[in-house]
């Protein structure tokens, strides 16, 4: 990716319709930009855009074979891509947005395009996030700001002075944040779920209560 001499820093909290609409214009030019989730900050932009994940993949020094989390903004457009069971359905419309990842079989005509089977995908407990998925209508990636086998990077402070505050198209920030944790994460592909991280949130205990 070429090198920009300077990369936009928007504050959400000062001008969220701003932020909005600059976070969809970056999403639909093919940029990629850094934004607060509803876990850690983390890199977005469009999943179908081949240009967009390749340079991606080069920011984070990751092996093209290696997935991203989807943020969609509802249990129906998570349908448009997944053949989603009734059973998993229903547990995701109570749990959902929180942040908890699931991984669903993708329909043929999704896995085709992005040249994978399953995918994992979330409904973020975030204003900023849903109000930018509402508008675009379209699963973005999320995926952790750093380099492949690094830690990641929790702050806006941290994010705008490294590397990566010089080869993005715009860093949305928060005025008041504090460092997160990684959304649980948790396979549904099979006859049961099998939880693959732990985060903050509990999904066995969500599971027993609304399956």
């Amino acid at each position: 990716m070429e090198v920009k001499k300077q990369t936009e820093i928007i504050n959400i909290e000062q001008n969220q319709d701003y932020a909005i609409s600059r976070a969809v214009e970056i999403y639909s030019s093919g940029g990629i930009f850094i934004y607060p989730t509803d876990t850690i900050y983390g890199f977005g932009c469009n999943p179908f855009n081949k240009s967009s994940m390749d340079n991606l993949y080069k920011l984070k020094g990751r092996e093209n074979k290696k997935q991203y989390i989807l943020l969609i903004n509802s249990v129906e457009t998570l349908s448009l891509y997944v053949e989603v069971p009734d059973k998993i359905s229903y547990v995701l419309k109570k749990i959902w947005p929180a942040a908890v990842t699931v991984i669903l079989t993708l329909k043929d005509e999704t896995g085709k395009i992005v040249n994978y089977s399953t995918a994992a995908f979330r409904v973020p407990d975030n204003k900023f996030c849903l109000n930018v998925l509402n508008k675009i209508n379209y699963p973005l990636i999320s995926t952790s700001v750093n380099i492949s086998g690094q830690d990641p990077l929790y702050t806006s402070e941290q994010i705008i002075s490294s590397d990566f505050g010089k080869t993005v198209d715009g860093i949305f920030i928060n005025q008041n944040e504090e460092p997160n944790q990684p959304s649980t994460l948790v396979d549904l592909t099979g006859d049961k779920p099998v939880v693959l991280r732990n985060g903050k949130i509990n999904f066995m205990d969500l599971w027993k209560k609304f399956s």
